[in-house]
C-alpha cells in the first residue's frame, strides 16, 4: 500500500516548537507514523520568531484579518503569506494536510480572531494565516486538524481519502492507462458510497471513447476523484453499498448471520458504530467464500487495519 504524503504541523509530536517551547503528542499522528510520509512544518519558526516566543494572534483590522505579535508590535501578515506561498509552491505531490487546531497560523477553521492586539475580545473564528493559504492553494485535498480527528467518522473519512489519493497518485505516476483502469475498477464501491454521479463520470473517462491523450484523461480523473471524496459520505449511501456487497456473499450465509449484519447496518445508520464495524464483518465473509470481486474493492479495506483504535472497533463509542 503506497504511503500518503501529508504536511503536518511540527508541534504535533515532531518538535518542541510551540510559542511556550512545548510539544503536543497526538495519538492520531502517532498511529499514522508507520504508514505515512510526513512533511513537518512550523510556519512561525520558519518566520524566525524563535522558541520560546511571544504569542501571535489574528486581529481584525478594518475589513482584513492580520497576524500580529502584540508583545513586539510586529505585523507578520505579509511575511506569513510570503512564506506560505513559497513553502506550498515547493512541495512535492501531496495527499493532504494535518494541522494544529485553534492555531493563529495553522488553524483550519477554529482560530480565534480578536478585535484588537491586546485585551480585546474575540469577535469570531476562522482559519489561521497559514491554514487559509493551504486551503486556497489546495482546495481539493483533505485538510484536517487533530481536534476534529477525535471524531471517528471524520477520522475514517480522512484516512480513507488520503490513502485513496496516495493509491491514485501511484497509478497516475506510471503514465499507463491500464493502471488507471485498474485503479477505477478497485474503487467502484468506494466511489459508489461517496458520489454515484462522479462514479459514472469517472467511468466514462476511463472508457475514453474519444481516445483522448492519456495525460489529459489522468488529469481529469484526478480532479474528479478528489472532488468525489471532498466530503464524508452520507450514511444511507454507505448502507446501500454495504447491502450491495452483502449480495455477493449472502447465498452462503445463514439467517442468523444475515440478521446480525442487518442489525449492524442499523446501528451504523444511527451513528452508534463506525463504518469499520460492518466492514470488518464483510471482510471475514470475503475471505471465507474467496469472493474475488469484493476482495479487490478498496471500500472494504480503505486504509491499514492497524489504524483502527479500540474506539473504532464498534465496542464503545461514547
Amino acid at each position: 500500500m503506497p504511503q500518503p504524503r501529508l504536511v503536518v504541523s511540527k508541534c504535533l509530536g515532531f518538535d518542541h516548537c510551540r510559542y511556550d517551547g512545548s510539544v503536543i503528542p497526538d495519538p492520531v499522528v502517532d498511529s499514522l507514523r508507520p504508514w505515512v510520509e510526513f512533511i513537518p512544518v512550523c510556519p512561525e519558526v520558519e518566520l524566525g520568531l524563535g522558541v520560546p516566543r511571544p504569542p501571535v494572534r489574528l486581529v481584525r483590522v478594518g475589513g482584513e484579518v492580520c497576524l500580529l505579535q502584540p508583545a513586539t508590535g510586529r505585523d507578520l501578515t505579509s511575511a506569513m503569506r510570503a512564506f506560505a506561498a513559497s513553502f506550498l509552491d515547493g512541495l512535492p505531490p501531496l495527499d493532504g494536510f494535518l494541522l494544529k487546531n485553534r492555531s493563529p497560523s495553522c488553524g483550519v477553521k477554529d482560530a480565534k480572531v480578536y478585535a484588537g492586539p491586546e485585551k480585546a475580545p474575540a469577535v469570531g473564528a476562522g482559519p489561521g494565516m497559514f491554514g487559509a493559504a493551504v486551503q486556497a492553494r489546495f482546495p481539493d485535498l483533505p485538510v484536517e486538524d487533530e481536534g476534529r480527528l477525535t471524531n471517528h467518522a471524520l477520522r475514517e473519512h480522512f484516512f480513507t481519502a488520503v490513502f485513496a489519493l496516495a493509491r491514485l497518485r501511484e497509478a497516475v505516476s506510471t503514465g499507463e492507462m491500464g493502471a488507471l483502469v485498474d485503479f477505477h475498477a478497485c474503487h467502484k464501491f468506494l466511489l459508489m458510497a461517496y458520489n454515484q454521479t462522479r462514479l459514472r463520470e469517472l467511468g466514462r473517462l476511463v472508457a475514453n471513447p474519444q481516445r483522448r491523450p492519456v495525460g489529459e484523461v489522468m488529469e481529469a480523473y484526478v480532479a474528479g476523484f478528489r472532488a468525489a471524496l471532498g466530503n464524508p459520505p452520507r450514511r444511507p449511501s454507505v448502507v446501500n453499498v454495504l447491502m450491495h456487497a452483502l449480495g455477493y456473499v449472502s447465498d452462503g450465509l445463514g439467517p442468523a448471520e444475515k440478521g446480525y449484519f442487518l442489525d449492524l447496518l442499523t446501528a451504523y445508520r444511527q451513528g452508534r458504530v463506525p463504518l469499520s464495524a460492518p466492514l470488518s464483518v464483510l471482510r471475514t465473509w470475503v475471505l471465507r467464500f474467496s469472493e474475488p470481486y469484493l476482495s479487490r474493492q478498496a471500500f472494504l479495506s480503505p486504509f491499514p487495519e492497524a489504524l483502527l483504535s479500540l474506539r473504532d472497533s464498534g465496542k464503545g463509542q461514547s
